[in-house]
């Protein structure tokens, strides 16, 4: 009798670890497919890209709609989306996250500053 009531309770156990496990997967994927996570990175890497290609003298006017709406709903300042620090640029638009990726174009970017939904970066020589 004592052999059948330990096989139950370790299925049971089995099962519980097993729920547990597939719950935090599910959140996982969730949160990296909300969008906050791959607007991120998208942005971070388009910019730097941008940067990259362009020439001293260039002004930069970047669309940055959905970063907007997004940094709105998280409580994020939009003057506070993007940011460049040496040869980096930052994106974050919630509170938890954020995305960096360097560019390597020997330039030197004015302080990006929002206008409405858009973006407008200076590019200088340095």
């Amino acid at each position: 009798m004592k052999k059948r009531g330990t096989i139950l309770i370790e299925n049971i156990i089995f099962i519980i670890l097993n729920l547990l496990f597939l719950s935090v997967l599910a959140l996982f994927l969730i949160k990296q497919g909300s969008g906050v996570v791959m607007l991120e990175e998208s942005y971070a890497k388009q910019i730097a890209l941008l940067v990259d290609a362009a020439e001293p003298g260039m002004t930069l006017k970047i669309n940055m709609d959905k970063a907007k709406k997004i940094s709105d709903k998280n409580g994020i300042d939009f003057k506070e989306v993007l940011e460049i620090n040496e040869n980096t640029v930052v994106i974050k638009l919630s509170q938890e996250s954020g995305y960096s990726y360097a560019f390597f174009n020997n330039v030197d970017v004015g302080k990006p500053y929002p206008d409405g939904e858009f973006y407008i970066m200076v590019v200088d020589k340095k």
